[in-house]
């Protein structure tokens, strides 16, 4: 799981990067939570809309129950993410094609909180760090 093992051990700051790594996402829910990180999963394939995304990060993040599945009450959760949390985004090209504004505006939420987003899978040309 290269590069991983370097955010885990913290020679990278928290942000959204891409990743390339064929680790199902149990192998990679089980290092993140053994070196002590939280973790969360979407499955970019089967939560392609703007309002699937926001469900679906609210499940993985465990959200409280009063989450207004919305940018601003995206924006307001992730305040209460700690640091050491990991978000990995499978198939993100979905929403980034289909609803630009929308990918736009998550990935620059995400961006400015304390977790890190691994964004895995094929997408549109993004100016986001590789983790290597």
């Amino acid at each position: 799981m290269s590069g991983l093992a370097g955010l885990l051990a913290h020679h990278h700051g928290p942000g959204v990067y891409r990743w390339v790594a064929a680790a199902p996402p149990e192998d990679v829910a089980h290092t993140v939570e053994r070196a002590g990180w939280r973790f969360g999963y979407v499955d970019g394939w089967r939560h392609q809309t703007r309002a699937e995304f926001l469900t679906a990060v609210g499940e993985a993040l465990a959200f409280a129950p009063h989450y207004g599945r919305n940018l601003d009450a995206l924006n307001d959760c992730l305040r209460d993410v700690p640091a050491a949390t990991v978000l990995l985004w499978d198939g993100w090209g979905t929403l980034a094609r289909a609803d630009e504004a929308a990918f736009a505006a998550v990935r620059t939420i995400l961006g400015e909180h304390a977790l890190t987003t691994l964004l895995r899978g094929e997408g549109p040309a993004l100016d986001v760090p590789l983790l290597e």
